[in-house]
């Protein structure tokens, strides 16, 4: 016959101590600095590619209207 199953006995989670929560705030606040810093150094540069994207569009749109001005 076969034996009933053992049931694990384990000890209850111990709650995170003072200090470790405290080290744990401040190493979340550390990313999430580093985080920002990465974030407006992309948008710096989006900022720059999307201003260069409206000038070759501006430049693109004016020489079809010289031409369209010309073939006319």
């Amino acid at each position: 016959m076969s034996a009933p199953r053992r049931r694990l006995i384990r000890p209850a989670p111990v709650p995170i101590a003072i200090p470790d929560r405290i080290r744990q705030i401040q190493k979340l606040r550390e990313r999430l600095e580093k985080e920002r810093a990465a974030l407006s150094r992309w948008q710096t540069k989006l900022k720059r590619s999307f201003n260069a994207v409206e000038k070759c569009q501006r430049k693109i749109a004016r020489i079809e209207r010289q031409l369209t001005h010309l073939e006319e």
